[in-house]
């Protein structure tokens, strides 16, 4: 989105649009990402929650921060040092990531905001 205007009313408004739409997006990759890793261990929370880190307020792209276990819980911090645990982590993060993409497709989304 071009945020290059003039009136500091509308670049304001334009950046808020911006923001909501990418945390909307937000909000469906971590439900994408949460759902897969449900298949790999027990989910200490069965939704999404967002939070105020800096790493999550981009206002154009789509972001989240995985918790994948508590090193303050023996059990898990003895799986967070087994490979295989870490691969199936991996695996299920990547492939949340990807049927996020697959449904919400970067290309299309350029598309739409150059061709309203």
């Amino acid at each position: 989105m071009n945020l290059d205007v003039k009136d500091p009313v509308l670049a304001r408004t334009l950046l808020d649009l911006s923001q909501t739409a990418t945390i909307n997006d937000s909000l469906k990759l971590g439900k994408a990402v949460l759902g897969e890793l449900g298949d790999v261990n027990h989910l200490h929370k069965a939704s999404v929650e967002q939070a105020g880190f800096a790493v999550l307020k981009a206002p154009d792209i789509p972001s989240i921060l995985v918790e994948t276990a508590f090193i303050s819980n023996p059990q898990e911090e003895q799986r967070l040092k087994d490979s295989s645990y870490q691969d199936k982590m991996a695996e299920a993060i990547f492939q949340g990531i990807r049927g996020y993409l697959a449904k919400n497709p970067p290309l299309a989304r350029a598309r739409l905001a150059q061709n309203p």
